[in-house]
Order: C-alpha cells, then structure tokens, then sequence
C-alpha cells in the first residue's frame, strides 16, 4: 500500500510539474515580446572540460537579439531580423551570417523566435528540481545544431536553459535579472562593423 501511494505522488507530481513548465512556456511564447536579462554560461566538452563566461541580452520578438559575452572575453552576437553577426573586439573580426541558415543555431535564435516552438521540437516532461520546472525539447528535424534543448522555469520565468550538441558538449545558461517587456532601443539591434574589421560572410 505503502509503495501504491508513492506511486501515486510520484506520477501526480510528475504531472503538475509538466502542466507548470508546458504551461510557463506558452506564457512566453505568448506574452513576451521583449526580454533583458545578464547570463552566466558554462560549456562543458565531452573531456569534461569547462569553459565560463557571462554577460547581458536583450532580446525582441521575433528574430531581434543583443546577446553580449563581456567576461573572459568580450565578444557580440546581434540578429537584426535578416542577419546574424557576430563580433570579436580582439581579433577585429566580423562574420554574417543569413538568419534563416543560422535559425535556432544559438540560445538567443531560440529565445527570439516565432511562436512555431511546438511546431519545430518535440516536447516532453522531466523531473522538477530544486525549485524549478522542468522540459525537454528534442528538434524534429535532424540537423539541428542541438540533439536535445531543456528549459527551466521558477515561478513562471524563464530561469535556465541547458543544450546538448552533436559534439558532445553540454552549455548551460543560468539567467537572472530579468526585466519582461521593457521597451528596447531598436538601433541596438543593428551593427555596422568597424572600418578596420574584417568581414566575414558565411
């Protein structure tokens, strides 16, 4: 009887946790237009090596995004609705890239996208824990950059997201501070590279 009534909360549980996490991202998916939030991310490759960074993101809905690594080094990814760039202040280089061939190529491309999430992965529950609900998204087409994406969600926000590559390496992305539809200045969402970067067209 004992273990009968374990089952029983383990599948309840289970359940309520699903209901929270599917139904947290529809909320975003519906009601989020714009986003600011800073983000620590940690890489881990399939030696176990760990790489960290962290920084800020901005974020307008659909296909606009600011996403800036300011520590160790400092690096900025800005979609412009049409082109992905991406610019490295060290090396004074810029790549572009055409932002269909780079769509759902990154964190930021999934954050910023339409509202064809359930329509482009498939979605499953996972176990809550501590404190935060937990999907699993798995890209119905194969040749995604990511073989698995989960996200979390504490209180109804978006709080964590975790990417499995074919590589074998595991990002992590922890997001605090954020800030659900503020009104954002659209000129930060266009880049022009500097006159001595080198361009780099993909």
């Amino acid at each position: 009887m004992r273990k009968l009534a374990l089952i029983i909360l383990v599948t309840v549980t289970s359940q309520t946790a699903w209901a929270d996490a599917a139904g947290d991202l529809k909320n975003y998916l519906t009601n989020t237009q714009s986003l600011q939030a800073s983000f620590r991310q940690t890489v881990t490759s399939q030696q176990g090596k760990v790489q960290q960074s962290s920084g800020t993101l901005a974020i307008q809905r659909p296909g606009l995004f600011r996403w800036i690594y300011q520590k160790p080094f400092e690096q900025l990814i800005i979609a412009d609705g049409k082109q992905i760039w991406l610019y490295d202040p060290d090396l004074k280089q810029a790549t572009v890239k055409d932002m269909g061939k780079a769509l759902e190529s990154s964190p930021a491309a999934l954050l910023a996208g339409n509202n064809q999430f359930e329509r482009n992965y498939k979605l499953r529950p996972l176990a809550s824990s501590e404190g935060v609900d937990w999907l699993e998204a798995i890209p119905k087409q194969a040749d995604q950059s990511f073989e698995t994406v989960k996200l979390g969600f504490s209180q109804g926000q978006l709080t964590q997201m975790e990417l499995h590559d074919h590589f074998g390496q595991t990002t992590r992305i922890y997001f605090s501070a954020l800030k659900i539809n503020p009104k954002l200045d659209a000129s930060q969402f266009r880049f022009i590279p500097p006159k001595d970067a080198d361009v780099i067209r993909e």
